[in-house]
């Protein structure tokens, strides 16, 4: 009888490099990994890696753990591999139907804000980024959130997020996913 996989969290905070990741997703296909959802995001001068993966049961949390810790390219990094405890099954709160952006000078608060127009049309952020563009005009800010929204909420949500970055004297972008 074939032993189902064991779903592990892989979590790594590193210095970017170039290889980090074929280094590191070569290291868990070689411990026979499956990977699930996987992120990546260069973040400065570091990065983050993280997804869930399945391994096979005879390969503990421990040992990739070890196997990662010994790869050049994660010198020096934060490294957690730990037992991923929810349901690898997508929601429908998961289901991303619009991509909101969010454009211009930098505004503290913009996240807290926008993310609580999503709460409040009961939309799920379900993923977002942030960065810094250098331009002509100096540097900018796009935040890109890819959100979960209810049938029929869609129209209003957007219209409440568009209002709400307009009050911040930011230009704001979406388009149904």
């Amino acid at each position: 009888m074939i032993e189902p996989p064991v779903p592990v969290l892989i979590s790594i905070v590193a210095p970017d490099r170039v290889g980090l990741i074929a280094e590191v997703t070569g290291a868990l296909y070689d411990l026979g990994a499956n990977l699930g959802d996987t992120a990546f995001a260069v973040l400065g001068a570091g990065c983050e890696f993280s997804c869930v993966a399945e391994m096979p049961k005879a390969v503990p949390a421990a040992e990739v753990e070890a196997a990662l810790r010994r790869l050049p390219s994660l010198a020096g990094a934060d490294l957690r591999v730990t037992a991923f405890p929810f349901a690898e099954g997508k929601e429908a709160a998961a289901d991303i139907t619009h991509v909101v952006e969010v454009e211009g000078g930098d505004r503290p608060g913009l996240i807290a804000r926008m993310s609580e127009v999503f709460t409040e049309f009961g939309a799920n952020v379900v993923r977002m980024n942030s960065r810094r563009v250098a331009g002509p005009s100096g540097t900018r800010y796009l935040t890109m959130f890819a959100v979960a929204m209810p049938a029929g909420r869609a129209e209003s949500c957007l219209a409440a997020a568009h209002n709400t970055a307009g009050q911040l004297n930011l230009l704001c972008r979406y388009r149904t996913a």
